[in-house]
């Protein structure tokens, strides 16, 4: 009997062999890569603040005429938003900014340290763009524009694939496809902690999803009944069929169990003699210590760069989030809590990359934030709306901190870079941010390309922030 009849069978069948063989290589496949993993070994970690970070009130231009502005459009209202100067987080940057001063929320005293002591950056005012435009093309409807501006579903997936909702990939998983060759088993490239993300979907590989603590298990398959060997629920639904469907579905289950026990094994442990648990942080209004579910999620990618060597990987990109950002209303005590997690879990992950199970890795791992877009200047009584452009972190060994990248943009309404109630026109776009840290991870030019379709349009294609 010919299997091979379509092409619809062909590939079905193809499908069900690569289920039933790759996994049962993997332990091989880890242990050839052991000697040169670790040794050449980089990750990219997105970390997306989901619902569209405030900017004005994470990086502040403090400077006389900046600070003027600043607090006539936030210090009104029923409940205004606006922060206090603070001395003691005063920004020093190497590349000075005429006239400029710089301050940070006052929950970023961590995120401070880093950036004095040179492992972190500020990108400011970046943004989705197609090309180069202006505010005066913005207005009169002559600027080419990336679609569905200030929609939240939209944009998250115009930041993390170029595209609006309904992308297939996103640039995270196009530069793992690049090179995806380097690891000799690639079903654990592209990893996300958080929700099932364009970012790290590439064209050729599949992203991996873990919960924030770690592996999820298929229940109850993975137990046994009755003290069996096999629980019977596994041994049926990855039984042998001659329906293609029932083929390839056992097939995939089979794969994610075996991935699963696989993945279980190679991770270091949490806590004494694996990766340290984070601690608690204080809630910045309430002071009440509690758990960090960002620091708990890069505590799982810890855990996961540890086992590099067993699973068999050198390039790895994580997508992680943390929600809570669309702050409307409740501004001040929503976005300074969140502001305090994001410093506490930046701060902790840079402890840790300096010693993961006995190895300084700092120099191969970057940090970098996201968000769905930035927010208005002008207060709505006891928040922001949808923005555009916004400032965000790049933090890690290899990012050429103490600085900020771009030009700080003006505070106030009816300046270049503002098209509305304070929303800021990017002057970086995405691409050129990510083909920064693309071009670290060992793309050629061509290759940025390929992944960031709009990066010609740009007359710098990357940034400089990167080593």
């Amino acid at each position: 009997m010919n299997h091979f009849n379509s092409r619809r069978r062909f590939l079905a069948s193809a499908l069900t062999l690569a289920g039933q063989q790759s996994l049962p290589l993997l332990a091989g496949l880890g242990a050839a890569a052991n000697a040169s993993a670790a040794d050449d070994y980089k990750a990219l970690i997105c970390i997306f603040l989901n619902g569209g970070n405030d900017a004005y009130n994470t990086v502040l231009a403090c400077d006389p005429d900046s600070w003027r502005q600043y607090q006539r459009y936030r210090a009104s209202g029923a409940s205004p938003i606006a922060l206090g100067a603070s001395d003691a987080l005063r920004l020093s940057p190497v590349t000075a900014q005429a006239g400029r001063e710089f301050t940070l929320h006052p929950a970023l005293g961590a995120l401070k340290k880093m950036f004095d002591d040179g492992r972190a950056a500020i990108v400011a005012n970046v943004g989705p763009l197609v090309q180069p435009t202006t505010a005066t093309a913005f207005r009169n409807g002559t600027a080419v524009l990336p679609r569905e501006l200030f929609s939240h579903n939209d944009q998250q997936s115009v930041w993390q694939s170029s595209k609006p909702e309904g992308a297939a990939y996103g640039w995270g998983g196009r530069i793992a496809d690049m090179v995806a060759a380097g690891n000799s088993n690639n079903m654990f490239t592209c990893i996300s902690t958080a929700e099932n993300a364009v970012f790290v979907s590439g064209r050729t590989l599949t992203q991996y999803q873990l919960a924030p603590a770690g592996v999820t298990a298929i229940r109850p398959m993975t137990t046994t009944l009755f003290g069996a060997h096999n629980h019977p629920l596994a041994n049926i639904i990855t039984a042998p069929s001659n329906n293609l469907i029932a083929k390839e579905y056992a097939a995939t289950t089979r794969r994610a169990m075996e991935a699963q026990a696989y993945l279980s094994s190679a991770m270091a442990a949490s806590g004494s003699g694996g990766i340290p648990e984070p601690s608690l942080y204080p809630h910045p209004v309430t002071g009440v210590a509690t758990v960090n579910p960002l620091a708990v999620q890069l505590q799982t990618v810890a855990r996961v760069i540890a086992g590099r060597s067993s699973l068999g990987v050198r390039r790895q990109v994580f997508y992680l989030s943390l929600g809570g950002f669309d702050t409307h209303a409740d501004q001040i005590a929503r976005h300074g809590d969140l502001m305090a997690r994001l410093a506490h879990a930046l701060s902790y992950f840079d402890k840790l990359s300096g010693n993961i199970m006995g190895t300084n890795m700092r120099e191969q791992l970057t940090m970098f934030t996201a968000s769905d877009f930035g927010r208005t200047l002008v207060t709505n009584g006891d928040g922001t709306d949808h923005g555009w452009g916004g400032h965000h972190i790049v933090a890690g060994g290899a990012v050429r901190g103490r600085d900020i990248y771009g030009a700080f943009p003006a505070i106030g309404l009816g300046h270049e870079q503002e098209v509305g109630r304070g929303a800021l026109l990017p002057s970086i776009s995405v691409e050129q941010y990510g083909a920064t840290m693309a071009k670290w991870f060992g793309l050629s030019t061509s290759q940025l390309r390929d992944v960031f379709p709009n990066i010609g349009n740009f007359s710098q294609s990357t940034l400089g922030f990167m080593s």
